[in-house]
């Protein structure tokens, strides 16, 4: 079985979680499949946009417990593979960051743990109607403490504390008011409301939002000075881009862009 699937059309990539019968766990071999198929996207010019979504009744249910129960088998009790675990899912949240194409979480069922993690690491998010969010380790007692990461630079911090302490779930009507998805649409619509996100970031200069995406990541983590001394560079290095010019005056000549 193929732990990532991936189709591509009009420039967007599509990769689909694929371990339905345990509602896509990011087992160590999903988060390696993952990293992996994000990786060869990053190089790959023809794609301005990924779309990510879960096979079956479910976006994501987290980490896969029973992997994580019988690593507790070795000599150190599990330690030196829980290290190795949550390491390799950091850094697969991290690379959805620094991929240059932006990345929409296509989202029902339920995104819990390390998957509602996952879903606040993506740069946008759209959720069918029945779709439902926590960080509930705590109900068995563990609590999220690397999902808090990016739910707590995704939604107020007096919401995520709340939902991290108690393990309450979220409806789809919630998570869009808090900013956790941008959108949500009815179950049968979702899959063609993300595409349409989707194309409407890939119809775009790639140039632009490649420059765009990382420097949005980079400015959020500064201050407001440094943020604007930061831009101010960035902004000027895309005007001084060829196709951005190009851009500009097809703008005021009233014609298409003939980008390279």
């Amino acid at each position: 079985m193929t732990l990532v699937e991936r189709a591509d059309a009009d420039g967007v990539a599509h990769l689909v979680l694929n371990n339905p019968d345990k509602l896509n766990p990011l087992s160590g071999a999903m988060i390696a499949g993952l990293h992996a198929a994000l990786d060869g996207i990053a190089a790959e010019a023809s794609v301005r946009a990924v779309i990510l979504s879960g096979a079956g009744r479910a976006f994501c249910a987290g980490h896969d417990l029973r992997e994580m129960q019988a690593a507790r088998q070795a000599p150190d009790g599990g330690r030196a593979a829980f290290e190795t675990l949550f390491a390799a899912c950091t850094a697969m949240m991290l690379r959805i960051r620094t991929l240059p194409q932006p990345v929409i979480a296509q989202v029902h069922g339920i995104a819990t743990a390390a998957g509602c993690q996952l879903v606040a690491s993506c740069d946008m998010a759209v959720a069918a109607e029945d779709a439902r969010f926590g960080v509930n380790g705590v109900n068995i007692g563990l609590f999220c403490s690397t999902p808090m990461v990016a739910l707590t630079r995704a939604i107020p911090r007096k919401a995520a504390f709340e939902m991290l302490t108690t393990g309450r779930l979220i409806a789809a009507d919630e998570a869009v008011r808090l900013g956790l998805v941008n959108r949500v649409a009815p179950c049968a619509e979702l899959a063609e409301a993300t595409r349409a996100l989707a194309r409407a970031v890939a119809d775009k200069l790639p140039l632009a939002q490649r420059i765009g995406k990382r420097a949005f990541h980079e400015q959020a983590e500064m201050g407001i000075e440094d943020a604007y001394a930061h831009t101010g560079a960035v902004i000027v290095a895309n005007m001084m881009e060829r196709d951005t010019e190009e851009g500009i005056a097809a703008f005021l000549e009233k014609r298409p862009p003939a980008w390279g």
